[in-house]
Order: C-alpha cells, then sequence, then structure tokens
C-alpha cells in the first residue's frame, strides 16, 4: 500500500450567522430613544416618522405661555386678529405640512415601488451569482461546518460488486425490451447507487504492464475454472487457467495463432505482414466481440490501437477481462442504437465470430458499421458463415452469404479478398459511388436531419452518413501515425480551431503532465518501489496504465503522455452537454466516447488506474443541475481500482469543496498548489477488502 495521504477538510469555514449579526447591530443602538426631544437638523426625517409632532408641537409653557386664569392658549380659539393672524399662519403651516407630508409619502412609494422592480433584477442577477457559488460549494459536496457532518457512504450489496447500472437485463425486460434488446443500454431513474462498490473477497492488484497484459488473478473478474473450459475452441486455446491466475498465451512462442491471423489479414490487404499496417493508414480499430482483447493485445506491439466493444455479461466478461489486461474497451451494443461515437471514427472494424448476425434487420448493422468507418476503412469479417466450402452443405448459409455481399457493393464497399473464414472489404473513398448505384438502390444518403455529429445511443439510421463531413478524407491522404497526432492549419481549420490554439494547448499539457508525474512518482515508490512477485519497473516507470480523462478537450492530455513515453492508454470522454472535439480526438489516432456524467459509463467496476479531469467541475457547476457532484464522483469510485489515483485541476473554491467529499469517499487526498488561480487535488482510493463469509 502506498504512502497514506493526509485527509480531510480545509480551507472552508462558514463563520457566524444572521442572529450574530443582528445582536452586534442592536448592541451599536442606543438603550432608549428619546421621541419627546427637541428638533434635530433632520426634520424630514422626523416629519416622516413622527409628521403629527409639527402640527402638535408640545404643550410647554416657554412655548405657548399661560392665560391669566391659568389654562393654556388655545391655538384654535378665535377671537383677536392676533389670535386670526395666527389662526392663519397655523393653517398655512399645516397646509405646508400635508404637502411635505404628502410629498414624502409619495416619494417614500415611489422609493418603494422603483426599488422593488429594480431589486428584482438587482436581487435576480445576484441570486443568479449566489446560484452559482452555491451549486460551485454546495452541489459539489454536502459542505458543513464541521468534518463530523461528512457521513462516510455505505458499501454496497455484495451483489453490486461486478454490477453495471443501465444494463440491468431484468429490468430491461420489465421496461418492455424485447429478447433480441435486452442487452441495450436503459438508463431509467433508479439506476445509480450512491454506495461504494467493494472489490470481491481475495482481490489483488493486477501486475504491472506488461506482465500484467498476458496474466490476471481470476478472482479479479467473475468467470469461473468451469466458464474458461467451456468457452469456445479458439477462445480455449488462447486461456488457461492456472491455481489462482488466467493466462493468455497469444505472447508466448509456444502460440503464435493470432499473430499468424494478424498476418493473414495484412497480406489479404495487399501488404507483406502486419507491422506495414500503420503504413497503410491504420491506427485506430474497432474490435467488435473481442474475446478477451489478444487480437488487440498482439496489434498493440504495432502502435495499433485497439477498442474492444461488447455486450453487457453478467459473468465471463469480454470487456470486463479486456480492460483488467490494461487494454481498450468498453460495453457496446448494435442491436438497436447507435453507437456514441460520430461518423468516420475508425481506420478498421474487426469482427471474429463476433456474434452479430449482419445479414438480419435489412442490414442497419451494416449501415452503423459503415457510418464509423472512414473513407478507405477496412472491415474484416471471420466466420463459419464465409466458408464457401460448407456452402455445398448448407445452402441456408449460402443464401446469409449473399445478402451480406450484395449489402456490401450497395454500401460501396470492395472486397479485396476472401480466405477460408475471413473475408476482407474497403470503404470507398469516392463519394460519386453512391451517385453510380442503380436507381431506388438502398440504403440510401442520409439526409440533414438525420446526420448527427454528435450520436449518443440514437435509434438506427437506415442511410449512409458522412457524406456531408468536412472530415471525409480518405485515409489514404491521411498522415501516418504518429505524424496524425500533430495536425497542420488546413486540418485545424476543419474543426474550428486556430494553430496557436492548438499549440498553447499542447505545451500546456506537456508542462502539466511532467508535473503529474513528478507528484505522483514520490508517493507510489517511496514506499515500495515494486511490489511483492513484481520484476523491477524500469524507466519510465509504469504506474499507471488505464487511464480515463473524464473532459477531454483536444485530446491534449492523451498526447502529452504518448509524447512523454508513458505506456498509457487514455480514454477520452467528452461530455454530452460541452463543445464535441471527438471527432479531432478520434483522428488525431486517440480513442474516446462520448458520455452524460450523470449516467453510469459503459464499463465494469474497477477498471481504471487513474481518472483525470481538468476544468470539468467548473464547466458542469455552470449547467442545470440533473444530478448532484456526490453522484458523479461516486460513479469516479466504482470506474476507479483499488490504488487507483484521481487527479482533478479546478479553481481554488471548487477543489477544496472536491477535497470535502474525498471524506464521504474515504478517499486520501492532498491539495498542491499551482502558480495560477487553480488548485490540483491528487486522491488515491485504498483497497477495502470484503471478508470472506
Amino acid at each position: 500500500m502506498s504512502r497514506t495521504l493526509h485527509r480531510g477538510i480545509s480551507g472552508m469555514r462558514i463563520s457566524g450567522n444572521s442572529e450574530d449579526l443582528w445582536d452586534s447591530q442592536m448592541k451599536t443602538k442606543p438603550e432608549k430613544e428619546d421621541l419627546d426631544g427637541t428638533f434635530s437638523s433632520s426634520n424630514s426625517y422626523l416629519a416622516l416618522r413622527f409628521p403629527f409632532r409639527l402640527l402638535f408641537p408640545d404643550n410647554s409653557p416657554s412655548k405657548y405661555g399661560v392665560g391669566e386664569n391659568g389654562f393654556a392658549f388655545d391655538p384654535f380659539s378665535i377671537g383677536t386678529p392676533r389670535s386670526r393672524h395666527k389662526l392663519i399662519l397655523l393653517s398655512l403651516k399645516i397646509i405646508l405640512v400635508v404637502i411635505v407630508f404628502l410629498a414624502l409619502t409619495g416619494s417614500f412609494w415611489w422609493t418603494i415601488s422603483i426599488s422593488t422592480s429594480s431589486q428584482r433584477h438587482i436581487v435576480h442577477g445576484y441570486r443568479r451569482l449566489q446560484e452559482q457559488l452555491v451549486s460551485d460549494l454546495w452541489d459539489i459536496g454536502e459542505i458543513s461546518l464541521g468534518t463530523s457532518r461528512l457521513i462516510e457512504l455505505e458499501f454496497c450489496s455484495q451483489e453490486s460488486e461486478n454490477y453495471v447500472p443501465c444494463f440491468n437485463m431484468l429490468e430491461n425486460l420489465a421496461l418492455g425490451s424485447s429478447d433480441g434488446d435486452m442487452f441495450d443500454r436503459q438508463c431509467g431513474y433508479g439506476s445509480r447507487q450512491n454506495c461504494l462498490v467493494v472489490p470481491p473477497v481475495n482481490y489483488r492488484v493486477p501486475l504491472r504492464w506488461p506482465t500484467g497484459r498476458d496474466v490476471i488473478w481470476s478472482n479479479n473478474v467473475k468467470i469461473t475454472a468451469q466458464e474458461v473450459l467451456s468457452s469456445g475452441s479458439l477462445t480455449k486455446r488462447m486461456m488457461m487457467l492456472e491455481d489462482d491466475q488466467i493466462s493468455f498465451r497469444s505472447a508466448s512462442p509456444m502460440f503464435d495463432g493470432v499473430e499468424d491471423y494478424s498476418h493473414q489479414i495484412a497480406r489479404m490487404m495487399g501488404l507483406i505482414n502486419d507491422s506495414q499496417l500503420i503504413q497503410a493508414g491504420v491506427r485506430t480499430i474497432l474490435d467488435i466481440g473481442c474475446g478477451y482483447g489478444s487480437f488487440g493485445a498482439h496489434l498493440f506491439s504495432k502502435q495499433l490501437l485497439t477498442m474492444c466493444i461488447a455486450n453487457y455479461e453478467a459473468s465471463g466478461s469480454q470487456v470486463q477481462l479486456t480492460l483488467e489486461r490494461g487494454l481498450p474497451a468498453m460495453i457496446g451494443s448494435f442491436n438497436s442504437k447507435q453507437l456514441p461515437y460520430p461518423c468516420l471514427s475508425f481506420d478498421m472494424l474487426h469482427c471474429a465470430r463476433c456474434g452479430i448476425d449482419w445479414y438480419k434487420k435489412d442490414g442497419i448493422f451494416l449501415v452503423e458499421a459503415d457510418r464509423v468507418l472512414k473513407p478507405g476503412g477496412y472491415f474484416v469479417w471471420t466466420a463459419p458463415l464465409i466458408n464457401t466450402q460448407g456452402f455445398l452443405r448448407n445452402k441456408e448459409n449460402q443464401k446469409r452469404w449473399n445478402l451480406v455481399q450484395n449489402f456490401a457493393e450497395n454500401l460501396c464497399w470492395e472486397m479485396l479478398s476472401q480466405q477460408d473464414e475471413t473475408v476482407v472489404w474497403r470503404k470507398t473513398s469516392k463519394k460519386n459511388c453512391y451517385s453510380s448505384r442503380k436507381p431506388g438502390s438502398i440504403p440510401s444518403i442520409c439526409g440533414k436531419g438525420q446526420e448527427v455529429e454528435s450520436p449518443y445511443y440514437r435509434p438506427h439510421e437506415a442511410c449512409i452518413a458522412g457524406t456531408r463531413s468536412h472530415r471525409w478524407i480518405p485515409l489514404q491522404a491521411k498522415s501516418t501515425w504518429p505524424s496524425r497526432s500533430h495536425l497542420n492549419k488546413s486540418e485545424l481549420a476543419i474543426y474550428g480551431l486556430h494553430s496557436e490554439e492548438f499549440a498553447e494547448d499542447a505545451e500546456h499539457w506537456k508542462r502539466a503532465v511532467a508535473n503529474y508525474w513528478s507528484l505522483l512518482s514520490p508517493l507510489i515508490f517511496s514506499d515500495h518501489p515494486k511490489r511483492p512477485g513484481d520484476e523491477d519497473p524500469s524507466p519510465p516507470y509504469n504506474m499507471v496504465r488505464n487511464g480515463l480523462d473524464m473532459n477531454a478537450h483536444f485530446g491534449g492530455f492523451n498526447n502529452a503522455l504518448v509524447e512523454g513515453g508513458k505506456s498509457v492508454w487514455v480514454m477520452n470522454v467528452v461530455p454530452t452537454t460541452g463543445p464535441n472535439y471527438l471527432p479531432l480526438i478520434l483522428d488525431r489516432g486517440f480513442v474516446g466516447v462520448l458520455h452524460d456524467w450523470c449516467q453510469a459509463f459503459p464499463t465494469y467496476p474497477r477498471t481504471y488506474d487513474m481518472v483525470h479531469t481538468a476544468g470539468f467541475l467548473s464547466f458542469e457547476a455552470g449547467q442545470k443541475h440533473r444530478c448532484t457532484m456526490l453522484d458523479i464522483f461516486t460513479e469516479i469510485d466504482r470506474l476507479l481500482r483499488p490504488e487507483g489515483w484521481v487527479i482533478i485541476r479546478d479553481t481554488i473554491a471548487l477543489v477544496e469543496s472536491a477535497r470535502a467529499l474525498t471524506t464521504q469517499l474515504r478517499w486520501d487526498a492532498r491539495v498542491i498548489e499551482l502558480d495560477s488561480d487553480e488548485r490540483l487535488l491528487i486522491c488515491q482510493k485504498p483497497i477495502f477488502k470484503r471478508q470472506a463469509s
């Protein structure tokens, strides 16, 4: 266990209240006001407060005198000219007082009316600022006056240790989903749990990369020895259960099936071997139904980045095991909705016995595959259906194969090669191919209302997308990796960016990542430079492997890690409520996804070593509050592996408020000051092990 960080709340103290302020004001007032004293210079104020004092002055002898009979003169008596004169003066005085009174009263009510109207605007503006501050300081966490009021969250039940909100198959069926769509994502009310997910019994921190790529702890994932042994023949050959470990032998000299398969695909594309895939423009691959990630694990050594997507599985999950190996993966389904990627996202789509019947639903699955494939990109499909030798024995398979082949032709895909059970198509890079098809050919070209650059689990569209996009650039015309990550001026103009802004962002993240690494290195390696059984880590010390950036912006954080030589892949998340730079990130050769952080992220618990966010709290505080920040932080805790790290960069007030939340989440935390108006919050999630029953 790494060195414990200091945990607690600092900086936030709300002192005093309205009663204290009232008491202090009351103490400054006189004990008693003399309402019968002489007039001060502010007669108008007294006239307003006591208007009849002017009308009926004090009947003191010194003022009116006393008559011979001992009674005071009556100012209202009518008699002598002097009395009439006094009466006239008094009448004028009364009239003057009434005029002053009416004027002051009118002025008073006019002032109230105007001030009330203005005050509404002032108070409204002030209230907006106040609500903004409260949202910054309160919605991020339940801020209180003391640590004792910040109650630590309870632990979830044992049934939740592998639970993924929004992917409960029984709940989906209850909501009316059909059998075929029960794997689809359904984020209804109540799917979120505000509790802390505890690891399974005997959970162990994963081995360091690259050892952890080929060996994982069997207790960390929900798969049994029987499930491993009963899996398909190809999967069984790739996995081996040894005591408390699962070994993936794809990198072993004794088993080269994945390497042979990869070479076969390259040759079918007209290349010598898979080392030339990157020269052919391939960098990012979407692996549909990836098994346990062995295809992507092999291609990683070729500088290719493979994103695995597969349906949610209650046990034996492809996505869970792939992430446990330190490889990109997320839950995704082709069943009825578009994937949360923009059009023209990937260089290659790969499906090896992925379980998708491409010939069903009038080819709608192939339309979705075409949508996310770049112009000139490749579609690789391996399945028994493709084996022409089997057609003689199964006419139904031949019919299905003909349906897929004809539909691919209508999509303007060119078949490059067909061998054994594998076929490789290339998507057209010429838009005029669609207009040269026979009249009435389906699918048609998408209209403006059908094509959305930010699809977030939208229903499938039965039309060809991407032809209107400024990003329609043939794969073969793009720079190869790693030059692709550095876009030139004309390329940046496609996304509405200036080269100066892009360069400034890149330089900023280069400095920031160097700072992060200098801060994390002593914390991780001061107590234990290696874990028992691990080899000595070689520079640059692989402290983390799976990274997630909650607010990726241009992908600068990811790019800085790559240029810094860190063996870290990053899931670049673009919030659905902000600017959509995901097309830019994907075109740079990285992987990412659109996501609404008020919903659960499509992955299993304990899948990321590090979660990073910069400016996300400020951004989210300005949105309509559909969820609390405690909900979002609880979701971060679900995604984070034990001993994993959270790095939050934001304003001083928001970072201090976020630190208050770490007490409820039981994280160790410390605040780092920066040479700016921002702060850095570095947190570590400790291991809370469930006791065996």
